[in-house]
């Protein structure tokens, strides 16, 4: 809500709930006073503000005190301070075929930057009252760095004599449980082999997979916020009506799968079927549109899958080249879901939101897909399209001449070996398409991969995107 008077405007407080509860809005349904947190969260950003969060919530409000969140954001201070104005308190425009509905959240309890306040995080990590670590630091996230931090907090609950913790990464890494684990494992030893065996024996790590469609805030989602509340929200966030959560039954407290279910969790033995599915369904679907509708200037995903070619290039790679080489069981049911969810025009997810860090996604996302079909003798020429995509993406410059940023921790080697190539397809996939810290060791070496891209890169040169699109099958 703009404020005309000149005065700063005021911001969502916990005085505004009976308010907006009195004009229908879903409010906390639990008194937030005195709640202590039992959760420590590490990577305070939207997804998590609109996913585990929300089933912390929900626990909440059935009665568990135990779920409050403490939110640490790495090291940006602008969204952790915002929010602690607000007393933790933010709202989410949910959009489904249902309509859309506003809710606001108060699982989050406190806020802290582990850069600017470390103390205070690994004060909280050693607290009584936590008994869980979430974390949503991204895939690139995953560094020593972050191990040392979480070990030096794990050790000073071995030294109070504290019970161990359940530790949830909740990031897009295959087998993200024991990834960080394995992390931890490694910087405790350095540390001591006391603390090691502790976080062995006391400590679990389920492995996890997250699914919700939450786009970056946008100033028209604030302001669409501030009208609804009739105060300003700088923590506001659309979402979708979905949302899934798979978790291995891998617990400190063994007790937490039935509390988990009953807020509908999917607790688990084998993730493994999930996350793959996730991971090469959405999130492979999602890096494909992402490129192809940055080159063709549709800055959005429900713009890109409502082209009647995109929508048959995203089916179709689903339907024929990965679907048929998952495990889970109903891959065809939640194809179609994903269709419908993209579709959503409320969501207004941006393909360049998607296409950051593309190097460190596509040996996850798209490589596992084209080894099995390259292994069974199948046609790849979908995802040899997104692949070309991909390298025409990283020129910069889209099909109306309007040129971009590449958000990519190799954004200024990628950019310089396109540019370079740029008028050779055979040279450009021979430079892009052979690094191995993007494709892994060996579609670089697959010689009918590197021809299929090829021919697909001089397709859409010749064509255009959307037209070369049209020429799959």
């Amino acid at each position: 809500m703009n404020d005309t008077t000149g005065n700063s405007p005021a911001f969502l407080s916990p005085t505004d709930l009976p308010r907006l509860k009195a004009q229908g809005l879903s409010v906390p349904a639990y008194a937030r006073q005195g709640l202590m947190p039992g959760v420590l969260h590490l990577g305070l950003g939207a997804f998590h503000r609109a996913h585990q969060a929300l089933v912390f919530d929900r626990l909440l409000a059935s009665g568990d005190t135990r779920w409050g969140i403490f939110g640490v954001a790495m090291r940006s201070t602008q969204l952790a301070d915002a929010l602690a104005t607000q007393k933790g308190l933010y709202a989410l425009q949910i959009a489904s075929r249902d309509g859309v509905a506003w809710q606001v959240a108060g699982a989050l309890l406190q806020t802290a930057v582990a850069a600017r306040e470390p103390e205070q995080v690994l004060a909280a990590m050693a607290s009584p009252t936590t008994r869980w670590i979430t974390l949503t630091v991204t895939e690139k996230g995953y560094v020593p760095m972050l191990a040392d931090l979480l070990v030096q907090g794990l050790a000073r609950r071995h030294a109070g004599g504290l019970p161990g913790l359940t530790i949830a990464s909740c990031d897009n890494l295959t087998g993200n449980g024991r990834h960080l684990q394995a992390l931890c494992l490694e910087a405790a030893r350095a540390l001591s082999p006391a603390v090691a065996s502790w976080i062995q024996t006391q400590c679990a790590f389920p492995n996890s997979m997250v699914d919700r469609i939450v786009p970056a805030a946008t100033p028209a989602r604030l302001d669409a916020a501030s009208q609804v509340l009739g105060v300003a929200d700088a923590g506001a966030l659309g979402t979708e009506g979905f949302w899934e959560w798979v978790l291995e039954r891998r617990f400190a407290d063994p007790a937490d799968a039935q509390a988990l279910l009953s807020a509908g969790v999917t607790v688990v033995d084998e993730v493994r079927p999930f996350e793959d599915a996730k991971l090469r369904m959405l999130n492979g679907s999602h890096s494909a549109m992402a490129y192809i509708g940055a080159v063709a200037g549709l800055p959005t995903i429900a713009q890109c899958i409502g082209q009647p070619v995109l929508h048959a290039l995203v089916h179709g790679l689903m339907t024929h080249e990965i679907g048929p080489h998952l495990s889970r069981q109903d891959w065809p049911a939640y194809r179609d879901a994903l269709l419908a969810r993209f579709a959503n025009p409320e969501l207004k997810h941006s393909v360049h939101q998607i296409a950051n860090d593309g190097s460190q996604k596509i040996l996850q996302r798209w490589v596992p897909p084209v080894l099995d079909l390259l292994a069974q003798g199948q046609a790849f020429e979908r995802l040899a399209f997104a692949a070309a995509a991909w390298m025409r993406f990283c020129l910069g410059e889209d099909e109306q001449a309007q040129t971009y940023t590449i958000n990519d921790p190799l954004s200024d080697q990628l950019r310089a070996l396109a540019n370079t190539h740029a008028s050779d397809a055979a040279a450009t996939v021979q430079a892009l398409g052979t690094l191995t810290s993007v494709w892994g060791e060996a579609l670089p070496r697959s010689a009918p991969w590197l021809a299929g891209v090829t021919t697909q890169l001089k397709n859409i040169s010749s064509h255009g995107m959307l037209k070369a699109a049209a020429l799959l099958p």
